[in-house]
């Protein structure tokens, strides 16, 4: 079976959305399945408005078709709401072919961070996007019952899972620095809320993983905050797992797929109750939830590790990957009767 994936969100990003694609990619392959992708690589871009440091594909329609056709497809699925996945979506809607969807970005909150625009409006926007597919794919039940909440509808789960190859706890490294240490990964931006994390009056170290625009700001800001710049994979897992508890202070993410990552590495796991955290750590023992995030770093501090690393050993991509072509399967399925 041949998935082509229509992504804006790709290398060089580093971000969950990447992440989750190219391992999705690598998983498939293990029930007979490929997948290519359509991604801004090739296309001219200008910077895109209210997300610095990202930018925009300007995209052309005989080019998108070509690609399609080229990737011959057995399924299609857009992953992002940007230039591609509007591109791929009219090419879809005009051939009559059903295509699949993913939300994975809190677009509406980020947005309304950034500027005094409504979250209704842009739910609007996103509800008519993906109104077309025939499944729009969520990783949380939190996420499903938000957006059944906003009028989507056709939606399924998709959950995510980890690399428990590549973060493990025996990668730690010995970092420099007085313990305990706190440590968060993420892009470096305003809708990340790091400064919550960063604020806090904690004993030991903070740690930041990632790059974006409020990088050289909080720099400034937090000077004795050891900043390590984007890191992947091994480098990654090795740095987490040398932290004593992973802080993720972000309150607009659909999953943190992080979160899981460092559960890996056998870190507990510390964050506001809210969704993304409520779905991977909520009512569990592997990480505290509490609206004063000082009080959930140092009871976090008690948790076992090993207790973490078991808990991530049942949240495999096999499981993930299942679920996603169970939905590519129904539309492939679909456009054979309709050929």
């Amino acid at each position: 079976m041949r998935i082509l994936v229509a992504t804006d969100a790709w290398h060089p990003q580093v971000n969950g959305v990447v992440r989750t694609l190219t391992t999705l990619a690598r998983t498939v392959s293990k029930f007979g399945a490929t997948i290519e992708f359509l991604t801004p690589e090739g296309f001219p871009s200008i910077p895109l408005p209210t997300y610095p440091g990202l930018r925009c594909a300007l995209t052309n329609r005989r080019e998108i078709a070509q690609r399609i056709e080229a990737a011959r497809p057995d399924a299609i699925h857009i992953a992002t709401e940007g230039t591609i996945g509007l591109a791929v979506r009219r090419y879809c809607i005009s051939r009559k072919r059903p295509f699949t969807t993913s939300y994975t970005t809190r677009f509406p909150e980020y947005l309304s961070a950034r500027l005094p625009v409504p979250e209704a409006w842009s739910y609007a926007a996103l509800r008519h996007f993906h109104s077309a597919a025939a499944v729009t794919m969520v990783s949380t039940h939190s996420m499903m019952a938000n957006l059944t909440h906003w009028g989507f509808r056709n939606l399924g789960m998709w959950t995510r899972g980890v690399d428990i190859d590549i973060f493990k706890p025996e990668r730690a490294i010995t970092l420099d620095l007085p313990r305990p240490i706190f440590i968060t990964v993420g892009r470096v931006a305003v809708e990340k809320n790091i400064d919550a994390f960063l604020s806090l009056d904690l004993p030991g170290s903070k740690v930041v993983v990632g790059t974006g625009p409020e990088l050289e700001i909080l720099r400034n800001r937090f000077p004795d905050v050891t900043f390590l710049g984007a890191l992947t994979d091994a480098s990654l897992a090795s740095h987490v797992a040398a932290a004593d508890v992973f802080v993720f202070p972000s309150k607009t993410d659909t999953f943190g797929l992080v979160q899981l990552e460092a559960l890996a590495c056998g870190v507990p796991v510390a964050a506001f109750p809210v969704t993304g955290p409520r779905d991977v750590i909520g009512g569990t023992q592997v990480g505290v939830l509490d609206e004063d995030l000082r009080t959930a770093c140092l009871a976090a501090l008690n948790i076992s590790k090993g207790a973490c690393r078991e808990f991530a050993l049942t949240r495999s991509w096999d499981v993930s990957a299942s679920q996603f072509l169970g939905h590519a399967r129904s539309i492939a399925a679909s456009m054979a009767e309709a050929v």
